[in-house]
């Protein structure tokens, strides 16, 4: 097993010190492999072909030995042609390490590694691939999957293309076997298979772990930047390491310097607002003025920066950011993107504004912007120096703010495109870099109302794990909704731990993250980089961290209001389903997922009973879970078995269908009593129900957009509604396990990570 980093080690890594990021000959690599406390087989090492007639032949046991050939940057080697096992004598090694020379042809071999033929199961479970990387995103982080030659194919193949795992020393260890435990390497791992005992014995797989998270605290970034074993093989002696990847650092990695992140204050709930780029007609600026007025900021504490105009909208106007009225807490700039850099430089003299807000595009994300964009981080960085410290700046390209808490909306979307939320407000925070796609799902969100609506954009200065680190905490907030296109350097880490902490006290992220093609991938020269890059690394560790990770946009949408909507209710894993469409019965049934479908108690079933005789259905269908309403039932009978189920002591979690099609309910809008906000109409009295149970349930309306106002009623009472039953159980049942992850979660304190364990 792997141990602590030597001198020996630091020596094999100081000397490679120099080879411009080049990976380690495979000799010493083995050395470092060796020196780090992996087992390794026995070995030779000749400079070239002719020096083969100089070994020791004797020093190698068995009848075979394996030949690989020694080649920078020749990773692959199989499939090159580059390893091959003959007969152990000295002709047969002669003429293959020939061959092999003859064969790589302009991959010049810089010798040849004669090693032990070891002994092992090559099949699924007695090949691993083990992995220390460092991730610009995430820091040092560990991959376990299938080994061998056909590792990315079984890695795409097992657990749904999941067969990966991607674990780092930062976050709780529990958590991360936990998730490691549902897939399917693991259990090979520690329970063995068709009689074969576990080949890394009892505790085996958490010691492995736990030193190769150790080593990588260690090792990475500096002096090592990853360390691939394929296949670490498992043997009846302990893993043995057969082929050893090794990178050295070329350069350190360096954090960026110390930022003025308590100003998120200024930003989030600021005392005073600027804007610059109003025009006097109608352009993003003026809309940018308007919904900041709009939405309650003190037009007082408002100025606008604009030449030759003393008052606009009911606002004071100076003529240039030197003329400010003192320092204001955010200034929001609606200028051309080449405008920007000039306009901070004047910031940043007269210490101005201790945020500003960008809202053009065009600061480095488009090429040839970036030179703009490099003076702009000189500038503030230099300021970042200063006893003031700068300040912050969300952006550029991003669609602006929206604060609840801080009385102001500065995105630039007019009112009769996006109408403000005339619902309470959600203790909610949506942090996008994509502007577009906030806006989008506020839209669609129509039953929430976000505390926080926050657009990043390119992240130029504050970014996604800024805002979460700084929200964690909030005393107003229990659910965060972020999209993520890319975390700059290390803030993948720092998202992370704000996960965790919200996981921890028992709030909700969501996450969905964009850009997860391979493209690049497929030309790295290790295994890993194909099998568990950005996203999929992304993925592990989020769900090792407490987060909710939606595969689709559609989820994310879902989950996030299923997030809101039952965050402080009962669930569990017995499920109570009825519908008024046999067919949605049979739909609760095939998409339990986890669920058990709850035994209703004899009480409940009685009263069912009951109420089938009142209806006269009692010849038809009888008390059951899932339970069948038929089309027949009316609102007050349609609620009141949704209640009995809802109610009955075993069940944990309900879905409650609703075909609105039958003309038994009223489920079309109406004038008074007889439309969806009469006081007797089904959508009422489930909201009375809902209103009446801390139990955690959800409704399903299969219909077409006819009954989409049905649908949004029940919205508007608080009540998640889908539109069919099989996604509804789908995401009811993520929701449930997350929760469950998260309890445990909360429980663990203090939480321990992989380095406090060892």
């Amino acid at each position: 097993m792997p141990g602590t980093l030597s001198d020996t080690a630091r020596a094999i890594l100081r000397r490679a010190g120099g080879r411009q990021g080049a990976a380690l000959p495979d000799n010493e690599a083995f050395d470092l492999a060796e020196a780090l406390g992996f087992a390794v087989p026995r070995r030779l090492f000749a400079p070239d072909a002719a020096a083969i007639a100089g070994l020791d032949l004797d020093a190698l046991p068995g009848d075979r030995v394996v030949i690989k050939a020694v080649a920078p940057g020749l990773v692959h080697k199989t499939d090159a042609g580059a390893v091959v096992v003959v007969d152990r004598n000295r002709k047969a090694v002669a003429a293959a390490a020939a061959d092999m020379a003859a064969r790589l042809g302009g991959d010049d071999a810089a010798g040849f590694l004669l090693c032990e033929l070891v002994p092992h199961e090559t099949a699924l479970g007695g090949e691993l691939l083990l992995s220390l990387r460092w991730s610009a995103a995430h820091g040092p982080l560990v991959t376990l999957a299938p080994g061998g030659i056909q590792a990315e194919l079984l890695a795409e193949r097992l657990d749904g293309g999941r067969a990966a795992a991607v674990l780092s020393p930062t976050l709780d260890f529990a958590a991360q076997l936990g998730v490691l435990d549902r897939k399917t390497l693991p259990q090979l791992l520690e329970r063995g298979f068709r009689g074969r005992p576990s080949p890394l014995g009892p505790n085996g797989l958490r010691r492995l772990l736990e030193n190769a998270l150790r080593l990588a605290a260690e090792l990475l970034p500096d002096p090592l930047m990853e360390l691939e074993i394929n296949p670490l093989a498992l043997t009846g002696s302990g893993p043995v390491a057969l082929d050893v990847l090794a990178r050295p650092t070329t350069e350190p990695c360096r954090e960026e310097p110390g930022r003025p992140l308590h100003k998120l204050d200024n930003l989030l709930r600021p005392s005073s607002i600027a804007v610059v780029g109003v025009s006097s007609g109608m352009n993003p600026g003026r809309i940018i003025l308007r919904n900041v007025l709009a939405s309650g900021f003190d037009p007082a504490n408002v100025t606008v920066v604009k030449p030759g105009t003393n008052r606009l909208d009911g606002v004071r106007c100076v003529p240039e950011i030197a003329a400010l009225p003192g320092r204001v807490d955010l200034l929001v700039v609606a200028l051309e993107a080449a405008r920007i850099p000039g306009l901070v430089d004047d910031v940043l003299a007269g210490q101005s504004a201790e945020s500003l807000i960008l809202i053009p595009g065009g600061l480095g994300e488009r090429s040839g912007s970036e030179p703009a964009a490099e003076r702009l981080r000189v500038s503030l960085a230099a300021a970042r120096r200063t006893p003031w410290g700068g300040p912050l700046i969300n952006g550029g390209n991003c669609l602006g703010v929206r604060s609840l808490p801080g009385r102001y909306d500065t995105t630039f979307i007019p009112d009769e495109k996006l109408p403000r939320p005339r619902t309470a407000e959600t203790p909610l925070a949506v942090i996008s870099q994509s502007g577009a796609f906030a806006v989008s799902r506020a839209s669609r969100l129509t039953s929430l109302n976000p505390r926080y609506l926050i657009s990043v954009g390119n992240q130029l200065d504050l970014t996604v794990g800024d805002y979460l680190s700084h929200l964690d905490g909030a005393p107003d907030l229990d659910v965060y909704a972020c999209y993520v296109e890319g975390f700059r350097p290390l803030d993948g880490r720092r998202w992370l731990a704000a996960a965790a902490s919200i996981a921890a006290r028992g709030g909700s992220v969501v996450l969905y993250q964009a850009g997860r093609t391979r493209a690049g991938a497929a030309a790295a020269a290790s295994h890993t980089a194909s099998m568990a890059g950005g996203w999929q690394a992304t993925r592990e560790l989020a769900e090792a961290a407490g987060a909710l990770v939606a595969d689709e946009l559609a989820d994310f949408e879902d989950l996030t209001r299923l997030s809101c909507l039952l965050h402080g209710r009962r669930l569990g894993p017995r499920l109570g389903a009825l519908s008024n469409a046999g067919f949605e019965c049979v739909a609760a049934a095939d998409s339990a997922g986890s669920f058990e479908l709850a035994e209703l108690s004899a009480t409940t079933n009685e009263r069912l009973d009951g109420l089938f005789r009142r209806l006269r259905l009692d010849a038809v269908v009888g008390a059951r879970n899932p339970l069948d309403v038929t089309p027949i039932a009316d609102d007050a009978a349609f609620a009141a078995a949704a209640e009995l189920v809802i109610g009955d002591p075993s069940v944990d979690v309900a879905l409650v269908g609703c075909v609105p099609l039958t003309g038994a309910l009223r489920t079309l809008p109406a004038a008074g009593e007889d439309g969806l906000a009469g006081a007797e109409s089904v959508a009422s009295r489930l909201g009375r129900l809902w209103a009446d149970t801390d139990k955690a349930w959800v409704a399903v309306v299969d219909a077409g957009p006819l009954y989409d106002a049905f649908a949004y009623r029940l919205e508007e009472l608080g009540i998640p509604t889908f539109r069919s039953a099989d996604r509804a159980l789908r995401l009811l049942d993520l929701y449930t396990r997350h929760r469950q992850l998260v309890r445990q979660l909360a429980g663990a304190s203090p939480r321990r990570t992989a380095e406090s364990t060892v």
